[in-house]
């Protein structure tokens, strides 16, 4: 009898300690409660898929935006980034990259990302200001002291001026870039031939063209290439921050309108049953909160107060949109950057390395 009480104990031991053990193990395979002892949702995870120089404007917002959702809505998330040239960035998207959201560079490579099918049609009016939760242009940064007097379009074809500036084949910075230039020309008094005949020479002065944003920026200003460097305006001022000096930033007359648009990839977020967050995080950007953090790494804030508030940082230049050039961006990409357009007309691969 006293066995048998002792074999009963020790069964009712090892029951009780099984359990223990379970709840522990259940604790930590994330069967977590909120504060008011609901049960926690399993964290949810998005992808944002961006152009190059958008990496610390984006891991910043996320930052601030994924506090913000947990405590909103008792549920963790992670956004993701990935960041490349805008052109390879939407091809990769239409081959299968699972992005939740698109925050590309141009407005065509967005919307060949739709053409697909895998955004939804009527993508642009889907979030406010058509998408645009900021703008940008194109500016000049030169070495300190400015000594080759560079200030305007003109001046980049001048003898012994080396270009930096990434292939407008594969990049937003770069197909802006020559944009601006072409503009800087046809909406100056010249004809499309005076145009043509200026990139042709401001592309010969163009030593490395790298695939994306950020690789131009690292071979002018690391590896000391060029003379002037053709780039965004938020990434020249963080060019010129990490330069320590060495480095200034030339605002030509004129410039082109960046319009980078952001969008929901729908047919992601519709398997992924991630909408809600994909939603909210678009959103986000365009609140007080996001408005600032956008407005604190130099791009230009889509809310007129956040703009106004930091108009010191922005100076008020003549910006021009791709629609004072042809009638929209489909036009564009055929007319310049197409296969046998006026890029490659005017591209002479023996005067330029392209670098991956």
């Amino acid at each position: 009898m006293f066995k048998s009480n002792m074999l009963l104990g020790r069964r009712h031991f090892l029951f009780a300690s099984g359990l223990a053990l379970s709840a522990a193990f259940a604790g930590c395979n994330g069967s977590a409660t909120n504060p008011d002892g609901t049960a926690a949702k399993p964290e949810v995870e998005i992808l944002n898929v961006s152009y190059d120089p958008t990496r610390e404007l984006w891991k910043e917002m996320n930052q601030a935006f994924e506090p913000k959702f947990k405590e909103e809505h008792q549920q963790a998330v992670k956004v993701k980034q990935s960041h490349g040239g805008s052109g390879p960035q939407a091809r990769a998207v239409i081959d299968g990259l699972d992005a939740d959201v698109v925050t590309l560079a141009l407005w065509s490579d967005t919307d060949a990302i739709r053409k697909k099918g895998i955004i939804a049609e009527g993508w642009e009016e889907k979030l406010p200001n058509r998408s645009l939760p900021y703008t940008s242009t194109i500016v000049f940064v030169v070495r300190e002291g400015n000594p080759l007097n560079i200030k305007d379009w003109p001046d980049l074809v001048k003898d012994g001026v080396a270009v930096i500036t990434p292939s407008p084949k594969t990049s937003g910075n770069g197909k802006l870039a020559f944009l601006g230039a072409w503009g800087s020309v046809v909406l100056n008094g010249g004809t499309e031939d005076d145009a043509r005949k200026f990139v042709t020479k401001l592309y010969r002065n163009v030593p490395v063209l790298d695939t994306g944003a950020r690789g131009a920026t690292t071979s002018f200003a690391q590896r000391g290439l060029g003379n002037v460097h053709l780039t965004w305006e938020n990434e020249a001022h963080l060019e010129v921050a990490e330069a320590g000096g060495k480095l200034q930033i030339v605002y030509p007359p004129s410039s082109i309108l960046a319009e980078p648009h952001v969008a929901i990839v729908d047919s992601v977020v519709d398997r992924k049953k991630t909408r809600e967050v994909a939603e909210e995080y678009l959103k986000f950007a365009y609140s007080p909160a996001g408005q600032e953090i956008i407005a604190k790494h130099f791009y230009r804030p889509s809310d007129p107060a956040v703009l106004e508030a930091h108009r010191a940082d922005f100076p008020d230049i003549k910006l021009f949109p791709v629609t004072s050039l042809v009638a929209n961006w489909d036009e564009a990409q055929g007319k310049f950057f197409g296969d046998g357009g006026v890029f490659d007309l005017i591209y002479q691969p023996a005067n330029v390395t392209t670098k991956e």
